[in-house]
């Protein structure tokens, strides 16, 4: 048996790619963006969304400007 089981997955067994999902605005400005130690919670939770007409994120922090 040759069956890949890594990756992100919906109730039904089907794969779902994060990078298919695009990236909210809120992703964008938050300082977790490009932190690989959130990438996972990130995803899962965009995936989670993936639907929805708002995208909220308890996790949100945002980037600090040095202007």
């Amino acid at each position: 048996m040759d069956e890949e089981i890594n990756g992100y997955y919906d109730d039904d067994g089907n794969k779902l790619n994060p990078d298919l999902i695009p990236k909210p605005g809120l992703c964008l400005i938050c300082k977790l963006d490009d932190n690989p130690n959130e990438e996972i919670l990130c995803n899962l939770n965009r995936l989670d969304q993936r639907d929805e007409d708002e995208f909220k994120c308890g996790a949100f922090e945002p980037k600090i400007s040095n202007n």
